[in-house]
Order: structure tokens, then sequence, then C-alpha cells
């Protein structure tokens, strides 16, 4: 059993989640042989809207919609605020490949789309979030925090 978040009570689908981890990895490894800008703009952008809980225009989430219904899966519900979490983690991380891109640093943008490629296939290929693992060290952490003021 998963770690639940005291915070949310609010539910996400895990297989949606892997199969825009599934896109997102794919269109940085396209983005690392190719160098071309434009596939760092899209995972920008499907990021931000995510984020902005604009789904409707998040292409990873339209096509994701697509293929889940095409195969009749049934939904697999987790938390979402870890998840919501690991979600800003990636939009930092692309914005920030797209800013060291732009700025004539491709190295630094090439290291930093690896680090987010390898996020993305740990989550799509073994169901682990790198991002959701940080969330909760971060609440633990927290806990100690509050624990600590209480009893002094």
């Amino acid at each position: 059993m998963s770690p639940s978040c005291p915070i949310s009570t609010r539910r996400v689908d895990s297989n949606m989640v892997r199969i825009i981890s599934f896109q997102v990895a794919l269109f940085t490894m396209i983005l690392l042989i190719t160098q071309e800008s434009l596939f760092a703009l899209v995972i920008l952008f499907d990021f931000l809207m995510r984020a902005l809980r604009l789904s409707n225009f998040s292409p990873f989430e339209i096509v994701g919609k697509f293929v889940l219904t095409g195969w009749g899966v049934a939904p697999k519900l987790c938390d979402e605020s870890p998840k919501r979490f690991a979600l800003y983690l990636g939009l930092i991380t692309s914005l920030f490949i797209v800013v060291f891109y732009f700025a004539g640093f491709a190295t630094f943008s090439t290291v930093i789309a690896v680090v987010l490629l390898i996020c993305a296939l740990f989550e799509t290929l073994f169901d682990f979030c790198i991002g959701c693992k940080i969330y909760y060290a971060i609440q633990i952490g927290k806990n100690f925090l509050t624990d600590d003021l209480i009893q002094k």
C-alpha cells in the first residue's frame, strides 16, 4: 500500500499518468537526439496546460484519453497530491530546459533533459514516481518539524 496524503482527497488515474509519462519520455528522447527546440516547447506547453488544470488543451492528456478509451482500460486510482507535486517539478524542469536551450546553454539543457527522461522512464516502466518520493519525504520532514515545535 502506498503512502496516503492527508491534505487532499482527490484521486487520479495512474494509467493516465503512465501514458503521459511515456509521451514525455518519447518527446524528451527525440529532443535529445534532434536538439530541435520544438520538442522542448511541446513538453513545456503540455506541463503548463496540466498544471493549470486545462487538460483539454494538453496534447499528451488528449492522446492518453484516446488510448485508455480505445483499449477499455479500467482506471487505477491513486492520490493526486504527490502526482501533482511531480507535475510541478516536471513543469519547472521543462521550463529550465527551454530557457537554457534558448539562452545558448545547450549542455545544461541536455543534462536537465536527461534527468527528465530518467524520471519519466521510471514512472512509465516501473510505476515509480521520483517526484512522489520527494513529496513524501517533504511531508515526513514537515511532520518531524511540526512534532518538534509542538513538544517545545
